[in-house]
């Protein structure tokens, strides 16, 4: 018997908090650039087709599921003087921006078949990295304390830092795209974009492994195989409802992420978006030609719109408004999720995650009544979205770290990695299903040409996908939430005995 740590519920500071957190902000740059921009990149930029761009996208991100329980295994039977998990996220840093650059890079010159090899290649790379960083990253926030409130508050923290991230990511990528595409190619610009935030990336991942520790270890060492690990979790039923509901939860943020980019660029109305614009200061006269560009950061940033609402093909207005919308909902979602803490603790977790995901159902729906001029009610139901959506953000990671608990609960053996890597199987599965039916279901039902996006069958595709099957995914989540059985009570009785537990075992 190994004897652990007395303090059980280890109150965290804020430096190590906001160290925690530095991580999935980082893991976030790719994440969300995966989540609203790589079906785009891969066939407006990479130049691959529906099925291409699907294929390209689906296999890897399987693999990478695949990979996950693997990671799993790997990181519970680590075995360091800095602990199980946080090991791996020193390890993954410098080979993480590397591939991160490399995935985004268009090669010139080569054939079809070449580029469509490298691309699966170098999105594969990029994905098994993911895992071999975020699986364990997310099985450190269980060990770092036991304390089901700090647990809470570590998980908003982490939350916060990750909608920061991706308010940058949502809202700066695809001007930094077209700001470095001046005077080379889009290719270039993305290539120099992901540069810039792979930088970012192997900073945010020292300051989590330099400022965390792993405090929670297993109270009996008793060796099991992973067959036996795996076979106790499948008789975990809060488990397997969670691994469900979170296959259908991710493959509704890449199936909406595709799906908006095309409905804000070919559905919503430019002239209305220039009009929008406008109104925040973000237009100006057409440049003549040869004359020089305007200073200014919102200029550099290519976030000025030249030109009059008349002449808008082949303008700028919709990246400008996309990028708006994305940081207007990512700012709500960041507000708000600071009140997910307080709302767990009156509420309980799962209270709180039916109630955000129910509402969320009905935000989804209304979207696809919005007619293509109400550009101002895209906004305002992104706003809605956002504030009733954010609270179910941390909390579901936190109840995660509840079901590896009733696995201790009801084994006596803490598998700890092996709960976040199964989770994180059915979170790649649902990434990589919900891009590629995206595209699946556009080709399928709605003739959908990557080389004609602004096709009318198309268009009608982009506003019911984003309305309508968006709306019965979550209305499935919500099923699946209601079906979950620890609710606030049982999670208190299980952390009080557990606790007693550990306190017994360290005497």
């Amino acid at each position: 018997m190994n004897k652990i740590e007395p303090h059980f519920h280890q109150k965290l500071s804020f430096f190590e908090k906001a160290g925690y957190s530095a991580a999935d902000a980082a893991a976030n740059f790719v994440f969300m650039t995966m989540i609203l921009f790589q079906t785009n990149f891969y066939t407006d930029t990479f130049g691959l087709t529906a099925s291409a761009a699907a294929a390209i996208l689906l296999w890897p991100r399987l693999w990478d599921a695949i990979f996950d329980p693997i990671m799993g295994v790997l990181a519970d039977r680590t075995d360091t003087r800095w602990g199980k998990f946080r090991p791996w996220i020193l390890w993954t840093a410098v080979p993480w921006a590397v591939v991160m650059v490399l995935a985004y890079t268009t090669p010139n010159g080569w054939s079809m078949g070449m580029l469509i090899a490298y691309a699966g290649i170098t999105n594969t790379m990029l994905m098994t990295l993911y895992s071999m960083n975020n699986m364990p990253y997310s099985a450190l926030g269980g060990v770092i304390t036991a304390d089901l409130d700090e647990r809470a508050r570590l998980a908003s923290f982490r939350f916060i830092a990750v909608n920061i991230a991706q308010f940058i990511v949502g809202g700066f990528t695809l001007p930094l795209v077209a700001k470095f595409a001046v005077g080379h190619d889009r290719a270039h610009g993305w290539q120099m974009t992901m540069t810039v935030w792979a930088a970012l990336c192997l900073i945010l991942f020292l300051v989590t492994f330099f400022s965390t520790r792993e405090r929670i270890k297993p109270i009996n060492q008793t060796k099991s195989s992973p067959l036996q690990d795996f076979a106790d979790l499948i008789k975990n039923g809060p488990w397997k409802v969670m691994a469900l509901m979170t296959l259908v939860h991710f493959a509704i943020l890449s199936f909406r992420g595709g799906a908006l980019y095309n409905y804000y660029h070919h559905y919503a109305d430019k002239a209305a978006m220039f009009d929008f614009v406008e109104k925040l200061g973000l237009t100006a006269p057409a440049l003549t030609e040869g004359a020089a560009k305007p200073g200014g950061l919102l200029e550099w940033l290519g976030y000025i719109v030249h030109g009059t609402r008349d002449n808008l093909a082949s303008s700028n207005v919709a990246d400008v408004f996309n990028s708006i919308v994305n940081m207007v909902g990512t700012a709500t979602t960041i507000i708000v999720i600071l009140l997910s803490a307080s709302l767990a603790h009156r509420f309980g977790k799962k209270a709180v995650a039916v109630a955000g995901f129910a509402l969320s159902t009905i935000n989804a729906f209304a979207f696809y009544l919005l007619k293509p001029a109400d550009v101002s009610g895209m906004v305002a139901l992104t706003i809605l979205g956002s504030i009733v959506y954010a609270p179910t953000i941390p909390l579901v990671w936190a109840i995660f770290a509840d079901v590896a608990d009733y696995s201790e609960w009801k084994t006596g053996r803490r598998f700890t990695g092996m709960v976040f890597a199964t989770i994180g199987f059915a979170l790649k599965a649902g990434l990589a299903l919900g891009s590629a039916s995206f595209l699946w279901l556009m080709a399928g039902l709605f003739n959908y040409d990557t080389h004609l996006p602004a096709a009318p069958e198309a268009v009608a595709g982009y506003r019911a996908l984003v309305g309508i099957a968006v709306g019965i995914m979550f209305a499935i989540c919500t099923g699946l939430l209601i079906a979950y059985k620890l609710n606030k009570r049982v999670t208190i009785e299980m952390s009080d005995e557990l606790a007693a537990r550990r306190q017994k075992a360290a005497l």
